[in-house]
């Protein structure tokens, strides 16, 4: 698989997300996967709020969330299905102002797909939007993949055989978060300016189908459901 992440120039609110996207990625081929953080799609929705105190902040946090938590360093929360700091809400690179997450990826995804796949006649081609998180118990961040388009976001192992014979009951790779989380490693986080990156070859199963569900976990099914219980 080859990952390469694609630096630009500095992405204005409100402009126009399609062509600074052209500007960068001229050509597009059969079987690429298009990354785009989730910032630049934020900002081109206008998805902007100023920070006036720590009040507004956390009034737009709970606004912005399904579930909210004060925690020692962030509010943890629930959105769309993920767990997340603040609701996803980024005050890094925004100049003092909150950037919101976008109104909804995986429509974003799918119409940005439908135009590039349009313009180069690609029958095969994915579109990720991704953002980053933390994960329990460990330093850092990840990427995740906020919404995506034109491949199978869930791989499933269920009755397939592993090395010694013996059927899988349980196991999925999660494909979308996996290439998402590879992308924001070359993408970066600071000030390198890279929003956009493109993936080549990538072992996944590109589908006209979209399942926006398939990701989510009902919290009665979670493992982690013995830690929620004790805080929802």
């Amino acid at each position: 698989m080859k990952i390469k992440a694609i630096k630009t120039r500095i992405f204005k609110p409100s402009e126009k997300l399609l062509p600074f996207i052209e500007e960068y990625l001229p050509v597009i081929k059969e079987k690429d996967i298009v990354i785009i953080t989730s910032k630049i799609v934020a900002l081109s929705e206008g998805r902007v709020v100023k920070k006036n105190n720590e009040e507004d902040k956390e009034r737009i946090i709970r606004e912005e969330s399904d579930f909210v938590l004060p925690t020692k360093y962030v509010y943890l929360t629930i959105k769309d299905g993920i767990c997340m700091a603040n609701a996803g809400i980024d005050e890094s690179n925004a100049n003092d102002d909150l950037i919101l997450l976008p109104k909804n990826s995986f429509t974003s995804a799918i119409k940005i797909r439908k135009y590039f796949k349009r313009k180069y006649s690609l029958k095969k081609v994915g579109v990720i939007i991704t953002d980053s998180r933390c994960l329990p118990l460990r330093a850092g961040i990840t990427g995740v993949a906020l919404g995506y388009a034109g491949i199978k976001g869930l791989k499933d192992y269920r009755q397939s055989l592993d090395i010694f014979g013996r059927p899988f009951e349980y196991s999925h790779v999660d494909v979308a978060d996996s290439l998402a989380t590879a992308a924001v490693l070359c993408m970066g986080e600071g000030n390198e300016r890279r929003p956009l990156a493109l993936i080549q070859e990538a072992p996944v199963e590109y589908s006209e189908r979209l399942n926006r569900n398939e990701l989510k976990l009902d919290i009665k099914d979670d493992m982690y459901k013995p830690i929620f219980e004790k805080i929802i």
